[in-house]
């Protein structure tokens, strides 16, 4: 399930409609899908999600949030004791109180952080959602980066290249 955090802007300039995503909820998409600072449909991301999920066999309902820098770090502070904006952040179902029997867990996407990082990497809003989703996934499904001795650098290369997206997080902080 894709969600969006009203205080999300869209599109710096904004060209909106509404995009149905379930029980009557909606939030705004890009009218001009070719807008490489375009927020991505709910429909977009929701079957990228289902792709990702399937490839790494990820079983189990995640719902992505999309939010802003303000509340992503009020997040990162509450849950990781980290007084400062992310990119993503993955809260697995064991850790959720309130988690039901089939769930995976929830992420968290900083929106105008990914807007960022897209153009410095040279690619879309889009697809920087992307490459943040896939990484939420892999900590959902019990990788971690920072212990693995590179585990979930060689699943997440693996994973980009079957889903057709760029350098991912743990390639790019290997650069700096």
């Amino acid at each position: 399930m894709i969600l969006l955090d009203p205080d999300v802007e869209s599109d710096p300039a904004p060209k909106t409609k509404s995009v149905k995503l379930s029980a009557g909820s909606s939030f705004p998409a890009s009218k001009s899908a070719n807008h490489d600072n375009d927020l991505p449909s709910a429909r977009t991301l929701a079957r990228f999600l289902v792709a990702a999920q399937t490839a790494l066999r990820l079983r189990g309902e995640v719902t992505v949030l999309l939010t802003t820098d303000a509340a992503i770090r009020k997040l990162n502070r509450r849950f990781r004791g980290k007084n400062k904006a992310t990119d993503v952040l993955s809260f697995p179902a064991e850790n959720l109180p309130y988690a039901r029997e089939k769930t995976a867990g929830d992420l968290a996407i900083n929106v105008p952080t990914a807007r960022r990082q897209g153009t410095a990497c040279g690619h879309s809003l889009t697809t920087e959602i992307k490459v943040l989703i896939l990484h939420g996934l892999l900590h959902l499904a019990g990788y971690d980066h920072e212990t693995d001795s590179g585990r979930m650098a060689r699943r997440e290369l693996k994973l980009r290249a079957q889903l057709k997206l760029p350098r991912g997080l743990i390639e790019r902080a290997e650069v700096k």
